[in-house]
């Protein structure tokens, strides 16, 4: 079975297995939604500054499209395909190790099941990376402390985080997540 027979199957033949595919696509979708939203407002309020939490933040943002990057190969179909050619072809730029670099990512000369195999692979490691990235940032972000609007440091006139901000978080998370299951039961594709 190729792999987009298997996307097919899993969608029509699997009971919710459409449910299962499309909160995944979609959910992915609103994750880069809340993504740049989040890299907008470091932007905004100078987040930068703070070197090493703005560059693991940089790194978790490229390992986040890189993973979404082969998810979106898995499939296997000509858009894929070609996604895949396009893509890692741009890697055959950098001088001296380009082209030996992108034939390891293909396992061979030219986009096959090898690379499909390899993509699925680093399609699921990589988000146990991203959690141990996310881990690290929010240890920088904790030592460093975070930026607010008025720019003034934030050490004075302080409320307790619960109940007020876990309130707060746990109703944003729960819109979240209506918005998101709205989306999938509602206009899936």
């Amino acid at each position: 079975m190729t792999a987009f027979s298997s996307v097919t199957h899993i969608c029509r033949d699997v009971n919710y297995g459409w449910l299962i595919r499309y909160l995944h696509a979609n959910g992915a979708s609103m994750f880069f939604i809340c993504l740049f939203l989040h890299v907008g407002r470091g932007l905004y309020y100078g987040s930068y500054l703070f070197l090493e939490t703005w560059n693991i933040g940089v790194l978790l943002l490229f390992a986040v499209m890189a993973t979404a990057f082969m998810g979106y190969v898995l499939p296997w179909g000509q858009m894929s395909f070609w996604g895949a050619t396009v893509i890692t072809n741009l890697l055959s730029a950098i001088p001296y190790i380009g082209s030996d670099l992108v034939e390891w990512i293909w396992g061979g000369f030219s986009v096959d099941k090898a690379t499909l195999t390899r993509f699925f692979a680093f399609h699921f490691i990589l988000p146990f990376i991203i959690a141990a990235l996310a881990g690290v940032h929010l240890l920088f972000l904790h030592e460093t402390g975070s930026n607010n609007p008025s720019g003034i440091p934030s050490d004075a006139d302080k409320i307790p985080f619960h109940p007020y901000y876990t309130i707060k978080d746990i109703l944003g998370v729960l819109l979240l997540i209506l918005v998101l299951t709205s989306l999938v039961l509602f206009s899936p594709d």
